[in-house]
């Protein structure tokens, strides 16, 4: 970049500065939420609030869903696509 261009596009600066503090705070978001160990520490602490009644078996299955499709490392669609019962999940 020249002399001249740069002087031109100084006033964007912050824009570009803030553009790529969002792109970098993006990325690190979608790591963590994608990190397997986040997802299954998350998986175990949904597990002990079914065994200790602080959800019900519905919410439970919501939530297993879409924890093990973040694990997996797609979205699932509404549908459930896993065929292992809740039991044999749980002790997996």
């Amino acid at each position: 970049m020249g002399i001249v261009s740069g002087l031109l596009l100084l006033p964007l600066a912050p824009v570009r500065g803030t553009a790529w503090i969002a792109d970098h705070l993006l990325e690190e978001a979608r790591r963590q939420v994608h990190d397997p160990r986040a997802v299954q520490a998350r998986l175990a602490a949904l597990n002990r609030a079914l065994d200790e009644g602080a959800i019900d078996e519905a919410a439970f299955e919501r939530e297993e869903e879409r924890l093990l499709a973040r694990l997996e490392g797609r979205a699932r669609p509404g549908g459930r696509t896993t065929t292992m019962d809740r039991a044999q999940r749980r002790h997996a």
